[in-house]
């Protein structure tokens, strides 16, 4: 596949330094295929991030490039040996007048199911230059569940081109960065395009609370790179969700299929690029959580947590119930064995993704200076505040 250079939404760089760095201390490789990751507050620190993102019309580029980085984000979080819980929330914003004033998608782990609403953001509205900044940040600060662990870095990511409306009566950035300072949440702000009204507020936004400002061009600037090996770590993905089987109440298995819904839509909806990147994050350790969700019924069974002759007929998956014991046995094995296949045979591709990604960068220079760099640098000390370290850098 002919390579190219993307140019990528800041939203989505911002997104990447932030999930590159929880790269850090060794985890139990035998585990790593086998049991259902869900990570726990007392086994892992958690990372909390929330993407305030302005939607208006003159946001249109960085909202698509946005959709094509996040998976390149995931693989880079899986690289690592062990990654803490990684939850994103997303606050869209526009103004008063527009089809929305602000719509909020609470912290999840669940990156499918974040993806999938990402997709449907478009750029549509504003027309003036302020826009509602700060109901937008009040929704990120007061309506999201912020973890309360200690071991947990926080952080709020301000991306849009407009100042704040000063002129509405509502509660005002200076006293949200302070709530947010309360709950040990970091705002960073980043700038796009060079309206000179915005330079101010965004500015002291990132100083009240301890974060960092950046200003870039409309678009962002971030490199991505296409590869050869992408359709068919997307071919082989599409074949490693379809071994998961749901178990459990009636509740917990429709709840799973709207995981499952959601990763059908980005495999309609996705480019094969960015299912290549998902492919690799969900064959590696830190992706188990995100491709198997709760009452996965296969992982559960490979590590022995599950007997399933202690399962009562409603709990299980709609395709065993018809199935005699030992056929619904035979059947979950078969599947078990097909996902370590499908896991090895995307990871070989991965690597050989990484060392062409490799190649790349080096002849790009090193990209040493770019953008991507310097935020993953400023979350590199914000996350060392909060008592978390990492030797990495971005990937490209």
């Amino acid at each position: 596949m002919k390579t190219k250079l993307l140019g990528i939404a800041l939203f989505g760089l911002t997104l990447a330094t932030v999930v590159y760095y929880p790269q850090l201390m060794a985890r139990n490789a035998g585990a790593d295929a086998t049991i259902n990751h869900h990570l726990t507050a007392s086994e892992n620190p958690r990372v909390d991030v929330v993407f305030v993102l302005d939607t208006t019309g003159s946001m249109g580029g960085l909202i698509q490039t946005a959709k094509e980085k996040i998976w390149s984000i995931a693989t880079t979080m899986a690289s690592a040996q062990q990654a803490p819980e990684i939850r994103i929330g997303l606050v869209a914003y526009r103004d008063r007048g527009d089809s929305y004033v602000t719509k909020v998608v609470d912290l999840s782990a669940d990156l499918d199911s974040i993806y999938a609403t990402l997709m449907d953001f478009e750029a549509n509205g504003g027309g003036d230059t302020p826009e509602s900044v700060n109901q937008a940040l009040y929704d990120a600060v007061h309506k999201m569940s912020w973890s309360q662990e200690d071991r947990a870095y926080r952080a709020i990511f301000l991306v849009g081109d407009a100042p704040p409306h000063m002129d509405y009566n509502e509660v005002r950035y200076p006293e949200i960065v302070a709530s947010a300072r309360g709950k040990g949440i970091v705002i960073n702000t980043i700038q796009c395009g060079d309206i000179p009204s915005a330079v101010g507020p965004w500015t002291q936004i990132a100083s009240l609370s301890n974060g960092e400002f950046f200003q870039v061009e409309q678009a962002g600037g971030a490199v991505a790179f296409t590869t050869p090996y992408d359709e068919k770590i997307a071919e082989l993905s599409a074949k490693l969700d379809d071994t998961r089987l749901y178990y459990g109440t009636e509740e917990q298995k429709e709840r799973m299929q709207g995981k499952v819904a959601a990763t059908d839509k980005l495999h309609e909806g996705a480019s094969i690029a960015s299912r290549a990147r998902r492919g690799a994050f969900n064959a590696s350790a830190g992706g188990r959580t995100n491709l198997l969700g709760e009452n996965e019924l296969v992982a559960a069974y490979a590590s022995g947590s599950i007997d399933l002759n202690e399962l009562d007929e409603d709990a299980l998956p709609a395709a065993l119930k018809p199935m005699a014991p030992a056929a619904q046995e035979a059947y979950v094995a078969e599947l078990a064995e097909k996902r370590e296949d499908l896991y090895r045979q995307i990871k070989e591709l991965a690597q050989d993704r990484d060392g062409y990604l490799a190649r790349k960068v080096d002849e790009a220079g090193g990209l040493k200076s770019s953008l991507d760099q310097k935020l993953y640098d400023a979350v590199k000390d914000q996350a060392g505040a909060a008592g978390l370290d990492y030797e990495d850098g971005p990937a490209y």
